[in-house]
């Protein structure tokens, strides 16, 4: 009996974790899109300035980050946004970022010559 409940409870904790997990990624994508109207769709930018940041090392990222939010890195813009996240939030925008394949973004269907 009690066996059973060990490996039932286990289940359930398993169970609960999958969900979580899949919220973790949509709030990671969430808080990472607000990089995207300036590093493009994805974190791919176009023609590279600003860089891309898909694919780049989370390490990177995060110390990046951390530099824009302290002061240390300058930049016009990058310290107001870096101050706007926790260092966990951090550390979920950077996560995302480097599990994605580097590459080049694509410009706007209006800057390509169509629709």
């Amino acid at each position: 009996m009690r066996e059973s409940m060990t490996v039932a409870a286990a289940a359930l904790a398993a169970g609960l974790a999958i969900p979580a997990h899949s919220q973790d990624s949509h709030y990671a994508r969430s808080l990472a899109a607000t990089c995207f109207t300036c590093h493009g769709t994805d974190g791919r930018s176009v023609g590279g300035i600003p860089p891309s940041l898909a694919g780049q090392d989370k390490s990177y990222l995060v110390q990046q980050m951390k530099d824009f939010k302290s002061g240390k890195r300058s930049a016009t813009i990058m310290h107001q946004h870096a101050k706007g996240y926790t260092d966990e939030q951090i550390e979920l925008i950077a996560t995302y970022f480097s599990g994605l394949k580097a590459g080049a973004g694509e410009g706007a269907p209006a800057a390509r010559g169509g629709y």
